[in-house]
């Protein structure tokens, strides 16, 4: 099996069984936009300082499943015109308040990636954290990525899917185990498979405030009554803080031309 098909095979794994998702009281998918707020002064990680050493002196930016705009933001002090792109128009209001805040002309498009890349066009840096793994068939939105870079592409992934550490109350609550995770070694394997070898940057994130046991109930399937027992279950579980920086080269000839003429506040739909 190659590295995409072994990629896609172990995403598909992490899906839900209809009879557990049909108890659901609503649903586990999709993220509250209020709690992806980006930090007035952003931190400086190995994904900041490789978007930093891509632009240069400065530059456009696309933010591919953008969120708040966390990985574009912490770019901002040398960045010329920010475009953010996320399936959820929520979450682009957030980043287009927080661009609106700090001053920087940006313009957002809503849509996943790559549909939306056609529409999107190019820039000069490309960064997308935290979102390789919401996806099954990764070359294509990897192909994506490099095309609409003019210099260099910067991806953020923890070590293994974001919410592996729940797995085991999966088989507490409902007897289901669950099959293992793709990892960030698996993403890289992914890009080797497709002539990239970008560079790698292993690092620790802080220490993390304990999950809300109502968000980690709807997670689970589980009604909001069983929060408590939720609470409990949490005790002792480890939250991994692996997180790793991958960063290559983007098209050669790339343009930019996301940032050569947009205007603050626009909006691609």
């Amino acid at each position: 099996m190659d590295a995409a098909a072994r990629w896609a095979e172990l995403q598909e794994g992490r899906g839900i069984p209809p009879e557990i998702l049909a108890q659901a009281e609503s649903s586990p998918w999709g993220f509250d936009a209020a709690a992806f707020q980006a930090p007035a002064v952003a931190a400086d990680t190995p994904s900041r300082r490789a978007g930093l050493a891509a632009l240069g002196s400065g530059g456009t930016v696309l933010d591919v499943g953008c969120g708040g705009g966390d990985a574009a933001f912490a770019l901002a002090e040398r960045a010329t015109h920010l475009t953010g792109t996320d399936k959820q128009q929520d979450m682009l209001d957030v980043f287009a308040a927080g661009a609106r805040r700090r001053g920087i002309a940006f313009r957002t498009v809503v849509g996943p990636w790559p549909d939306v890349a056609p529409e999107v066009g190019s820039a000069d840096v490309v960064v997308s954290h935290h979102v390789l793994h919401n996806v099954v068939d990764l070359p294509p939105f990897l192909r994506a990525l490099t095309a609409a870079a003019g210099r260099g592409v910067v991806v953020e992934v923890l070590g293994q899917h974001p919410m592996a550490w729940l797995d085991p109350l999966w088989e507490r609550f409902h007897g289901l185990v669950r099959p293992p995770s793709a990892t960030a070694d698996d993403a890289v394997a992914v890009l080797a498979g497709m002539g990239i070898a970008p560079s790698v940057t292993r690092w620790e994130r802080p220490d993390q405030p304990r999950q809300d046991p109502v968000w980690v109930a709807r997670r689970l399937c589980l009604p909001a009554s069983r929060a408590g027992e939720v609470d409990a279950a949490l005790d002792g579980l480890f939250r991994p803080r692996t997180t790793v920086t991958l960063s290559w080269a983007g098209q050669p000839g790339g343009t930019g031309a996301t940032g050569s003429t947009g205007a603050i506040g626009t909006s691609g739909r």
